[in-house]
């Protein structure tokens, strides 16, 4: 690729709306307000029956739990106290009912809101994905894509917790918390009084602590993180360790690592272990002081022994329910922060769409293709110009070469004839027709590019052929194998065009790369052929087979070449020499080579001098 193709890595000239990936730093960061859960409550309302259900379900299980210290009350009360064995048989069957219907109620309820969970995420999941294949390249240039991924499974991991656990989670205790406070009032109101002002007492220990502990967790997740990417890193480049004989440091390096993870562990769990022994004395504490002042009031008369033991049992689960409720609103704070995140992307719009009445270009297609004054600067790279008034007119079935230095642009050309971009001034015709005035989709359809590396999808040798023509019969793939020198080494495959090409084609050599990725041009069938650089890393054999398969594929249509190694160009019908964004000279490699210009000098460094004429 040419060294004018903006590159990742570079610092952008101005921010995209990205911070740092949350998935990269460990953990996505909490929302300041519940706002952004907006958006997943719009896809669950999508599926209005499976709410209802989840809803029915969700105040069936909270009612039934809170009936339960009942059912203890009528045994102790009407069952106990009477001393009839059928009566405490009743009363216990009562009390059978009462899990049975909470057993039902908690499988439904679980099997509705992971439902729910599953389909909202998998609805922003394929939304986002949609939205993202609308954007154009310079957006993933200034955000990167690697945080955009981390997007797409974190913050999608998040919200499914939010909606199949944490909101649920959420409501039923709001439920018992409020019920549970009902019912107690109602059984002793003295004591109640007691109890409210009491569990604060309890919740602020836990509050306090689990704060701590999840930012004691946070960074233990960091630390385990660095020492799975230490491992990754040093394992890839094993060749390297060894060779510079490195082990050793590695090693130490690994060993510091670890006893970091350790020394934050250690902190987690003296944390866990003094939190657990407070909330212990606290929580029995409580149960002990509110079942002291009951047993006197059960002594003077004032309450029964089952409403005494129905309080207890209440209190712990009212408890237990403000407490999992200061819990549940960080997680829902994160699960907002997750979903605007993904809005974010939702509500991102392409740069380059098409116009509202879009020009058809011309049938049949011509191929030819026009640049005047064009002027462009990429997004990334405001300050630095990579093409300045740029004009070439390319005549249909011509085969025009681009060289010069890295950084002259010329990779440019091909991003702007893609439209990929939009130049700042100046216009670009296909067949006559503006690029801005057409649909992008439809001018992309009238050209077919070969990269310089042959990009390869993790996908069998049938799908990667076809992403030319995704309708193409088997016929043509193997047509266009042939012109393309793949076809013996497709044949040779374990399972032919079904076999598995590996993650970015690895299983195949970057000849057997580049030769499929000719037959995908070949495919397309375009009258308008872009080739970067197609055989500059191949080996001599490779790039004879690729070169062939090259000819056939120029053959009767527009050829735009980029090349660094002029000797696979010096049959091109025109060379355009660039330098700096601008063109500085045109002709053939005869008339190039004799001006004694740019092109001389670079023809002198690859030529031998009789070769150089």
């Amino acid at each position: 690729m040419d060294a004018d193709t903006p590159q990742p890595d570079a610092p952008p000239a101005r921010r995209g709306f990205f911070r740092r990936s949350a998935a990269i730093e460990g953990e996505a960061k909490p929302a300041r307000t519940l706002g952004p859960l907006k958006m997943i409550f719009r896809e669950a309302a999508n599926y209005p029956g499976r709410v209802a259900m989840a809803l029915v379900a969700l105040i069936v299980t909270a009612a039934a739990t809170l009936a339960i210290p009942n059912g203890f009350k009528l045994i102790i009360d009407r069952g106990f106290a009477q001393g009839d064995p059928g009566d405490v048989a009743r009363w216990f069957q009562y009390l059978l009912m009462i899990v049975g219907v909470l057993a039902i109620g908690t499988a439904l309820r679980f099997y509705f809101v992971s439902w729910l969970g599953e389909r909202v995420v998998a609805d922003i999941r394929l939304k986002v994905q949609n939205n993202l294949l609308r954007l154009a390249p310079g957006f993933y240039e200034e955000n990167s894509p690697k945080e955009i991924a981390s997007r797409m499974t974190a913050d999608t991991a998040l919200i499914e917790q939010v909606v199949g656990t944490t909101i649920s989670t959420a409501l039923r205790n709001a439920l018992m918390a409020v019920g549970g406070t009902a019912y107690l009032f109602w059984l002793a109101p003295q004591l109640t009084v007691g109890l409210v002002i009491g569990i604060p007492v309890v919740i602020l220990p836990i509050m306090f602590f689990g704060r701590r502990i999840r930012n004691v967790s946070r960074s233990s997740q960091d630390r385990i993180a660095d020492v799975g990417a230490m491992v990754a890193e040093v394992l890839a480049a094993m060749k390297i360790v060894q060779a510079f004989n490195q082990e050793r440091r590695e090693g130490e390096r690994f060993a510091v690592a670890v006893e970091r993870t350790f020394a934050t562990a250690k902190r987690r769990i003296l944390l866990r272990a003094v939190m657990t022994a407070t909330i212990i004395f606290v929580v029995f504490g409580a149960i002990t002081l509110v079942m002291w002042r009951g047993a006197i009031a059960v002594t003077s008369g004032e309450i029964s022994g089952g409403t005494i033991a129905a309080f207890v049992i209440t209190g712990i689960l009212v408890a237990g329910a403000f407490g999992a409720l200061t819990e549940v609103y960080g997680e829902l704070l994160r699960g907002a922060g997750a979903a605007s995140r993904l809005e974010e992307l939702l509500e991102e719009k392409p740069a380059i769409a098409p116009p509202a009445r879009p020009l058809a270009l011309p049938e049949p297609p011509r191929g030819s293709l026009s640049f005047r004054g064009v002027s462009f600067r990429y997004p990334t790279r405001l300050e630095t110009p990579a093409l300045k008034e740029f004009t070439l007119e390319i005549e249909p079935g011509e085969t025009v070469a681009l060289v010069g230095p890295s950084g002259a642009g010329k990779s440019t050309v091909f991003q702007l004839a893609e439209r990929f971009y939009d130049p700042q001034a100046g216009t670009i015709r296909l067949d006559g027709i503006p690029l801005t005035s057409a649909d992008p989709a439809e001018v992309r359809k009238r050209i077919a590019l070969v990269p310089q590396d042959g990009v390869l999808f993790s996908a069998n040798a049938r799908d990667n052929l076809r992403y030319g023509a995704w309708d193409a019969s088997d016929e043509d793939i193997w047509e266009a194998a042939r012109a393309a020198n793949a076809e013996r080494f497709l044949r040779e495959l374990p399972e032919g065009l079904d076999t598995y090409l590996g993650e970015s084609g690895t299983r195949l050599s970057g000849g057997q790369q580049q030769r499929l990725a000719i037959a995908r041009a070949l495919l397309r069938d375009a009258p308008i052929l872009l080739l970067d650089e197609a055989t500059s890393a191949l080996d001599a054999e490779s790039e004879r087979l690729v070169q062939q398969a090259l000819d056939r594929l120029m053959a009767q249509r527009t050829t735009l070449v980029i090349a660094h190694r002029l000797a696979t160009v010096r049959a091109a019908d025109r060379i355009v020499v660039m330098d700096e964004g601008r063109i500085v000279e045109q002709g053939t490699h005869a008339q190039l080579a004799e001006a004694g210009g740019l092109y001389s000098r670079l023809a002198a460094l690859q030529f031998a001098p009789s070769e150089a004429a």
